[in-house]
């Protein structure tokens, strides 16, 4: 497996323009329980989509790990985690995160 993300250039604004509309439909909160790994709490009723978009984005990111568990009370928790090599990778996406929840 690839260790680069292969997904075509000209396509990837459109794959964080995808989260970001994530981000900003469902998002709940952010965690960071450790470098390389981040825990979005996102609106259950996300889940498909979300569900969707990971296995999207781990064809073209093999080094990426998607995780997703219910907490039972309306909210799906989305375990994002790669290697050590790229984790600069988690954590732009946890910035974006941040971001979508700090905006009005």
């Amino acid at each position: 497996m690839p260790d680069a993300c292969t997904l075509p250039t000209a396509e990837q604004p459109l794959r964080v323009a995808e989260f970001d509309a994530l981000f900003a439909d469902a998002l709940l909160g952010v965690d960071r329980p450790q470098p390389g790994h981040v825990r979005l709490v996102l609106n259950e009723a996300a889940e498909e989509r979300a569900r969707e978009l990971a296995q999207r984005e781990t064809n073209c990111c093999s080094f990426l790990t998607f995780a997703f568990h219910s907490d039972g009370q309306g909210r799906l928790l989305m375990d994002i985690s790669a290697p050590a090599r790229h984790t600069a990778v988690v954590e732009a996406l946890a910035v974006r995160a941040e971001a979508a929840k700090a905006a009005p």
